[in-house]
């Protein structure tokens, strides 16, 4: 399936929940993509940290085209890395279907997100919680994706920013109904309707799909307090 394509399929019906793969059990990652695609998700989050733009390092390329290997779902790669430029042709040809930059990492990204969709895939730009919206107003209409971080990238165990929910009602407002609004950090059973509420549309969960024995409850329920952001979790 086309990068096309599965864009287009994350557009139909948000709310979207997207499992973030870096608390997956790797020993088992077939596995794991077939528990997932079981529970009806419908994409994968990949999380590139390089070490120097953020504190900590992931995976990268290897992950990326193994995982393209396993499965036909959108692949959403989120670039934690410094100097993107020099690596979004070899993610895509890895098998990214979005690929996202940070707006900290580059001066200008409007040329980076260019280059991602002359690529053929979907151009996302992400920023921090101190990053405002209006320092990437320029960018935005170049964005398939705009990603909100509700914690600081690179850090376990934060708490959620509800700056991000700030960021979301007001990104509403100045992209087009084409693009996607994604949030990551701290997104769980206690705060997943906030965010569906701000209108995140592209939800991005670890621990509260990894850490539950059953992954299609998890994100069953995640997915109905996104979908209904005054409704309460099923006992």
């Amino acid at each position: 399936m086309s990068c096309t394509q599965h864009l287009h399929d994350l557009r139909v019906a948000p709310p979207v929940v997207l499992p973030s793969l870096l608390l997956c059990d790797f020993g088992n990652l077939e596995r794991e993509v077939r528990q997932l695609e079981a529970a009806g998700v419908r994409g994968l989050h990949l999380d590139v940290m390089d070490g120097h733009f953020v504190p900590n390092m992931t995976y990268g390329l290897t992950m990326v085209s193994t995982l393209r290997g396993i499965t036909d779902l959108p692949l959403d790669v989120h670039l934690m890395i410094s100097n993107p430029g020099e690596y979004l042709k070899k993610y895509v040809d890895a098998g990214a279907d979005l690929l996202t930059i940070h707006a900290e990492a580059v001066d200008d990204p409007r040329p980076l997100l260019e280059e991602i969709r002359s690529l053929g895939a979907g151009a996302g730009l992400a920023i921090n919680p101190p990053t405002s919206v209006a320092s990437i107003e320029a960018a935005l209409p170049l964005c398939d994706l705009v990603l909100a971080m509700s914690v600081m990238p690179g850090f376990g165990g934060q708490a959620f920013d509800d700056v991000a929910l700030e960021k979301l009602r007001d990104l509403r407002t100045k992209i087009s109904a084409e693009t996607l609004l994604e949030v990551d950090g701290g997104v769980n059973t206690s705060t997943i309707a906030a965010c569906g509420l701000a209108g995140a549309q592209l939800l991005v969960v670890g621990s509260a799909i990894f850490r539950e024995p059953n992954y299609a409850q998890a994100i069953n329920q995640l997915t109905q307090l996104a979908s209904s952001p005054n409704s309460e979790p099923n006992p």
